[in-house]
């Protein structure tokens, strides 16, 4: 099966930050004016430990900041070359915020994985990566229930609180 280019996106190391969901949306008024803008999507099953999905975290991190080595032979750069960058920038004109729907678990299983995303976003290494991209946490029985545009996000990093998607970063 072909990896589709939105969806897979290489870290290094033969490895790879594979989306569950690509979602575009524009911010600003409505009737379609403002900037298109996109999230990346997890969509969290219950099918892995807490701890697993906090890793997640780091694997998008290492997506930020990923810059592709020269291809062999071009180890030199030549004056004219435009300067390495980050290979998400092909794909995107801002990196994506990140939006974790957690599912197939009840209340208790929900917290334990909020808490397990909040205590992974207190490791130093994600710092950048965490003051420069909003993550945010729904369950998916409060993205039915009120909508994904609602205020029932929770941010990954920062006070507890709940805010809508759109939200951008806690102090």
């Amino acid at each position: 099966m072909p990896r589709r280019a939105d969806r897979y996106h290489p870290i290094g190391g033969g490895e790879a930050v594979i989306l569950d969901a690509l979602m575009f949306y524009r911010r600003g008024r409505e009737g379609g004016e403002g900037a298109m803008l996109r999230a990346f999507v997890e969509v969290d099953r219950a099918t892995m430990g807490p701890e697993r999905l906090a890793a997640k975290l780091n694997s998008y991190a290492r997506l930020y900041h990923y810059v592709p080595a020269p291809a062999p032979g071009r180890r030199h750069r030549l004056a004219f070359q435009e300067p390495l960058q980050e290979e998400w920038r092909r794909h995107y004109p801002l990196f994506p915020r990140l939006l974790f729907v957690l599912v197939g678990t009840g209340p208790a299983g929900i917290e334990t994985r909020l808490k397990a995303l909040r205590a992974a976003a207190t490791d130093p290494a994600l710092a950048g990566f965490l003051r420069d991209v909003p993550v945010l946490a729904a369950p998916l029985v409060d993205l039915l229930q009120g909508g994904p545009a609602e205020p029932v996000w929770h941010p990954v990093r920062g006070p507890r609180s709940i805010v809508s998607w759109s939200h951008s970063h806690s102090p």
